[in-house]
């Protein structure tokens, strides 16, 4: 059976003052407006909790409540722990968050007796088996499930492992397709996608490969999926070459087609992760954002691109324009755009000083 659980209103409070809800319809006033501000979602490993960091600009980024988390893991997922947050929102005005179910440290944190959820030796590293899903539709009130594969759906007893989710809207499918890394067994990790319900409380179509890699022994993750000004699709993802790193895809469709292009895209000399691509609000540039785990501490890079064929390196947080002004070592990070009073409505449920013209 399908783990999943739905919290509305205020029942449950929960970290550091947020809490769960659900909202019936958007608010239409903000359909209107003109994007004004930046949303970054992220994590932690000493909390593996959600944490958001408004923007003004685009470069500086202050976590909304000083550093603490907005939600902690330990309330909505079945391992404890969430990782790898991304936010996306649909045409309708709703926002999505999508996190892997995984407590790396649930042993050391007494959540469970054993390294793993599952053996090591059957299903390697990490082995969870599925994400949190989350909706709203004023980023204040949400609803949230579990979701787990192998409870999901026939032949994935044996899945290894579910990484990285992220979601976007399909605009043939009418749908938020979600796509992920995932691992049968011991096999190697791949880039696959479903689609969810309208609640967005669970995937209702089996997975299907996103993306082969000419080279069938190289393991992929954490894709990114971008609509580029030309009508097509731009997929960054992580390659596991030597260094690990980000290579980017294109295709015609958002979920079938993506063409190998062997470039490299990051401009680390070590390795790199999670990808995620946004746009400057005030040009026509647009923005990488990778985690930098190759380094320590380790760090978010930047690169920039008004075309998706040329690259040019920004820096890291902290080292170039870009600046987290109220706390440090995020990790798996996510960014999108929101209105006036959308990021003036976060900021004061969070008693937020957000300073917009």
């Amino acid at each position: 059976m399908l783990i999943q659980r739905h919290i509305f209103g205020l029942a449950l409070v929960i970290l550091f003052g947020s809490f769960f809800g659900c909202k019936s319809k958007k608010d239409t006033t903000t359909a209107q407006e003109d994007l004004s501000a930046y949303l970054m979602v992220y994590f932690k490993d000493d909390d593996h909790s959600l944490h958001l960091a408004l923007s003004t600009d685009g470069k500086s980024f202050a976590d909304i409540n000083k550093g603490k988390a907005i939600v902690a893991g330990d309330t909505i997922a079945s391992q404890k722990g969430i990782r790898d947050p991304h936010i996306s929102r649909d045409p309708d005005g709703a926002f999505y968050v999508v996190m892997t179910d995984l407590h790396i440290f649930g042993k050391e944190k007494g959540y469970r007796d054993t390294q793993w959820e599952r053996p090591g030796e059957k299903y390697d590293w990490g082995n969870n088996r599925g994400f949190v899903l989350m909706k709203s539709y004023d980023l204040i009130n949400w609803t949230h499930s579990n979701f787990l594969f192998d409870e999901a759906f026939e032949g994935f007893e044996d899945i290894g492992c579910a990484w990285a989710p992220q979601a976007i809207y399909d605009p043939q499918e009418d749908k938020m397709m979600v796509y992920f890394t995932m691992r049968m067994g011991h096999g190697l990790t791949k880039l696959y996608y479903a689609y969810a319900n309208k609640e967005f409380s669970e995937l209702i179509t089996k997975p299907k490969l996103l993306f082969e890699y000419p080279d069938e022994t190289i393991q992929l993750l954490d894709a990114d999926i971008t609509l580029m000004p030309d009508g097509r699709y731009c997929m960054m993802y992580v390659a596991q070459e030597r260094p690990i790193g980000v290579k980017m895809a294109v295709s015609n469709y958002i979920n079938k087609g993506y063409e190998y292009i062997p470039d490299w895209i990051d401009k680390e000399p070590g390795s790199c992760e999670a990808p995620n691509v946004w746009k400057r609000l005030d040009s026509d540039k647009w923005i990488l954002m990778y985690d930098i785990y190759s380094i320590s501490p380790h760090n978010f890079g930047f690169v920039e691109t008004t075309d998706f064929k040329t690259f040019k390196e920004i820096g890291h947080f902290n080292e170039s324009e870009m600046k987290t002004t109220n706390f440090t070592s995020p990790k798996h990070g996510a960014v999108i755009h929101l209105t006036k009073t959308e990021a003036l409505r976060l900021a004061n449920h969070w008693n937020f000083d957000l300073k917009l013209n």
